[in-house]
């Protein structure tokens, strides 16, 4: 695409250097037309489309700041440039102030940064202009579908309904025009039947996004009620200011029961209330997925009732499902909450242990269930003693799909019975080794810390609009002296295990601090320094004491730590993590939701929890491509962020495309290999020297 400058000076030889320059620049291609009088130039921009203009303030017919008014005034949305002398910029600094997107110095043209800079502010506007377009056609859309729109102007007076939002009102749209949105839109609380605050009122005062709750009900015009659901937004011009708030609401009363009742029964099992074979694939499936971008394991459990089809023969149907109830209610005692028990059908259930499980958690698990199932079953008139034969696979060793998984452990679970029952057999695996290695690893880690093999490395979090480094996350890394340097998925598990996680997360966490603290000591730019947490650290009961006596004994403020917690990890006991997440804000430190979007959080939750940044999983930047309805997650999740006032940070940014794609939805700051891998803290330290020289040099 050409460029179109038009430049304005009758300054021949600012315009043969400025032409010199753009002819011969590389980011163009550049066409240049220069006229010497601002007629011409406004004769000019009626007659066709130009893309910046480069002006000289002082002109024969029409000098000062009039000169750029009358510009502007012509062209609001070109780029305008004003060339000023090098020692008076009083002129081009109050050009600025009214809209110029910046000035070049008179008879001093530089070809590193004139052609680079003229071309950054055209691609710019044209970004903004696609957005304002996008906007436009938001709002034409919002006139045609099915949920009912309603439109007011800064007072909160209706302009604009469309025609299901007349039907469930009550009101037409021109009876409606004038009058306030609390008289159209009449709404209280299904429960104490009081007025309920009108979302609108409320967008119109903060100037936010806002929804109603859950018991919202509409009062028609005639009388009638309506359960409904909406979400209001500020309506806000080209220059940003607020003109107005828009409401989309539709009518829930039935509907949300009847589909999360249908959704159910598609994918429990009637009987067990278990997940199913369908939703268990896609547990499973889905456990993969982060497993592989992890690069964790995780373990299925296929387990058989020994001997229930005499059992359901001799004693009949009321019995064996009976037994089978009981069945589903202990393997349930049996795991964590982030795990899925499923019936696979008949007398078959499957177990998938997510979050990073390895051989030895599928050992202790299977030995609880072979423990809980020794107990007698209380069927309807009978104690029935029931075993189990359990089969495991581990992916990815066993497999890489759900599929596979469940067909290995399904193999491995007869070669248990061929044993005689009441045990558990992996697939293909050879117990002895797999202890020997955990073994080996697990007592080397016990000296690591003494022998200081761990080290962290950092990556780079940055500001997607400047390009500046904002903060670091530390990454832990094991040098051992004859494994060489092992990733954490490596000894993390174990170190989960054998109970060294909190030591090793204490060093981590006291190694960043301090690191962060060096850096800041060196007088280089002062990052936050973001450091993941483990669900058994966040779970001590002195995590904070501990927190706070490491913010004590380096020396960093605590509003320079961010600290990443899972959502699983909150979830699992919101009152105890709402506690403690308050604790920690006591301290100053930042706080931020990791890999979000990934878990199974409620945004009333989330809403309650005093969290200040979410950082969007790796696997829904990844999904960002050129075309298509690709990073729609992404762009919601960014959506949520910025209206709960949150920080977004995007993982895995690898492309130009994610980054521009990111930038365009105000995403404030990424992360991944676009930028920099991990680094160790020399090599940090230099990146962000580096970017401090670039920072002062502009």
């Amino acid at each position: 695409m050409v460029d179109r400058i038009l430049v304005v000076t009758d300054d021949h030889a600012d315009a043969d250097g400025l032409s010199d320059i753009l002819s011969a620049a590389t980011e163009g291609p550049f066409e240049i037309e220069c006229v010497t009088r601002l007629s011409a130039a406004l004769d000019r921009l009626r007659a066709g489309t130009t893309d910046a203009i480069i002006v000289d303030l002082s002109l024969p017919d029409s000098a000062g700041i009039a000169t750029f008014d009358q510009l502007y005034a012509a062209a609001p949305h070109t780029p305008i440039m004003t060339l000023s002398p090098r020692d008076d910029q009083t002129l081009a600094m109050e050009a600025i102030r009214r809209g110029a997107q910046g000035c070049f110095g008179k008879g001093d043209f530089n070809r590193d940064t004139v052609p680079p800079t003229l071309h950054n502010v055209i691609q710019r506007k044209r970004v903004e202009a696609a957005l304002h377009m996008e906007t436009l056609r938001a709002e034409i859309a919002l006139n045609s579908i099915s949920d009912g729109v309603i439109c007011t102007d800064i007072s909160g007076k209706v302009d604009y309904l469309n025609i299901s939002a007349e039907k469930m009102t009550g009101w037409l749209r021109e009876e409606a025009r004038g009058h306030p949105i609390g008289e159209v839109l009449r709404i209280i609380h299904a429960v104490t039947r009081e007025t309920a605050p009108n979302p609108i009122e409320l967008v119109l005062q903060e100037n936010r996004p806002m929804g109603l709750n859950a018991d919202t009900v509409l009062i028609r015009r005639g009388g009638g009620e309506a359960g409904i659901e909406d979400s209001a937004a500020p309506i806000h011009d080209w220059s940003g200011r607020l003109t107005g708030a828009v409401l989309v609401f539709h009518d829930v009363s039935g509907a949300q029961a009847m589909a999360l009742k249908m959704a159910h029964l598609a994918q429990h099992d009637a009987l067990t209330n278990l997940p199913n074979r369908v939703l268990l694939t896609d547990r499973i499936t889905t456990a993969i997925a982060l497993a592989k971008r992890h690069g964790t394991r995780l373990s299925v459990l296929f387990l058989d009732l020994d001997n229930f089809k005499q059992i359901n023969d001799s004693l009949g149907h009321a019995a064996g499902d009976a037994l089978l109830q009981l069945a589903a209610q202990r393997l349930s005692s049996c795991v964590r909450s982030s795990d899925t028990v499923g019936r696979h059908g008949g007398d078959e259930f499957v177990v998938l242990l997510a979050a990073g499980s390895n051989e030895a958690s599928a050992v202790i698990t299977a030995d609880k269930i072979l423990a809980a199932f020794s107990a007698p079953h209380s069927a309807p008139a009978h104690d029935l003693h029931v075993t189990a034969s359990i089969g495991i696979s581990v992916y990815p060793a066993d497999g890489e799909d759900a599929v596979t998984l469940m067909k290995n452990a399904d193999t491995a679970m007869y070669q248990a019975k061929e044993k005689g029952g009441n045990t558990y057999h992996f697939f293909n695996r050879n117990m002895d080794n797999i202890a020997a290695e955990r073994h080996s690893i697990g007592e080397n880690l016990r000296g690591a810390l003494i022998r200081q093999e761990f080290i962290l490395h950092y990556q780079p979090i940055v500001n997607l609009k400047s390009g500046m480094i904002t903060g670091a996350e530390a990454l832990l890394r094991w040098r051992h002296p004859e494994w060489g340097l092992l990733s954490p998925m490596r000894f993390v598990p174990i170190a989960e295990d054998n109970g060294l996680i909190v030591p090793l997360g204490r060093w981590v966490l006291r190694e960043a601090c301090a690191q962060a603290k060096r850096w800041i000591d060196a007088g280089l730019p002062p990052v936050s320094i973001a450091v993941n947490i483990s669900a058994i650290e966040f779970r001590q009961p002195n995590f904070i004491e501990g927190v706070r006596s490491i913010l004590n004994d380096t020396g960093l403020d605590g509003s320079r730590l961010q600290l990443e917690i899972t959502e699983g990890v909150l979830m699992r006991d919101v009152e105890s993590s709402t506690e403690t997440l308050r604790g920690l804000k006591n301290l100053g430190v930042q706080l931020a939701v990791d890999d979000f979007g990934t878990g199974y959080s409620s945004l009333s939750y989330l809403k309650k929890f005093p969290i200040d940044i979410l950082k969007i999983d790796q696997s829904f930047v990844s999904d960002i491509k050129s075309d298509g309805d690709a990073g729609v997650i992404a762009s919601a999740i960014i959506a949520l962020g910025n209206s709960l006032n949150k920080r977004v940070i995007s993982e895995g940014v690898e492309t130009p495309v994610q980054l521009e794609f990111l930038k365009a939805r105000h995403c404030e700051e990424g992360q991944g290999y676009l930028f920099s891998r991990p680094v160790a803290a020399a090599q940090f330290a230099g990146l962000l020297a580096a970017h401090s020289s670039d920072s002062a040099s502009s």
